[in-house]
């Protein structure tokens, strides 16, 4: 089960250090929004704002008449305020409220969150029973070869899905599924660590570390890659028409 209070801690210690260092997490946001074939959406909502990487591209991209933006860390309120005092924050884990929400869509927007959602079949169908007709959910997640170091090194990883499978779950809708793959090379395994910690993606296991901890994850990173070190992305990008 996802340790809902873990990714909340961990993500909150990173706000202040989170664009910076998601240098992927960008390509992803401007991706998604080359998807859209139009630009005007009423109604929206965005699940998983964080600092307002995504949110600053739709401030300038699309017109709209109300925003809605959720994340599950309360302190993104007042980031999410001075990119723009009209849209609505909402703290709270969206896959506890938005069930029982009546609220309809136009657009349902999200970028490298839905690798956390617990139960991701049932959020996507309780997610296309919000959209308006013609409405539209696209967002990003994170395929089988993200973090594969990592994964190879410390045998321990969030459980990603291939294109291929999201492709076969998605076949009864009017979808479209792409994925990519982008490669971050570092000096030394520690400073890959410390990337993955000022992105706030850690939030695997709240296990601390000892220093014989340190010493076998290099050994074990500098096994796997024999060069300089590198830390794989994998990104899907999924929409969904109405």
């Amino acid at each position: 089960m996802m340790n809902k209070e873990l990714i909340k801690k961990r993500f909150s210690k990173c706000i202040t250090t989170y664009d910076e260092n998601a240098k992927i997490q960008k390509i992803m946001a401007e991706k998604l929004f080359s998807l859209l074939e139009r630009s005007d959406f009423d109604k929206i909502l965005e699940i998983g704002c964080g600092t307002g990487l995504l949110t600053k591209i739709a401030i300038d991209k699309l017109n709209f008449k109300s925003y809605t933006a959720n994340d599950i860390v309360e302190d993104c309120k007042d980031l999410i305020k001075k990119l723009s005092p009209e849209i609505k924050f909402v703290q709270a884990d969206i896959e506890n409220v938005i069930k029982n929400s009546n609220n309809k869509y136009d657009l349902i927007i999200s970028n490298a969150v839905f690798q956390w959602i617990e139960d991701i079949d049932s959020f996507i169908s309780t997610l296309y029973e919000k959209l308006e007709p013609n409405g539209v959910l696209l967002f990003s997640t994170f395929g089988l070869e993200n973090f594969r170091e990592i994964s190879f090194v410390l045998e321990k990883n969030l459980p990603y899905r291939s294109a291929k499978e999201y492709k076969e779950m998605f076949k009864d809708y009017n979808s479209s599924v792409e994925e990519e793959a982008h490669i971050l090379a570092f000096k030394t395994p520690k400073d890959i660590l410390k990337h993955i910690q000022l992105t706030g993606v850690n939030a695997i296991d709240e296990a601390k570390w000892t220093k014989s901890d340190m010493l076998n994850f290099e050994k074990g990173y500098n096994n796997f890659c024999s060069g300089r070190p590198t830390l794989t992305y994998n990104p899907i990008y999924i929409k969904i028409t109405k």
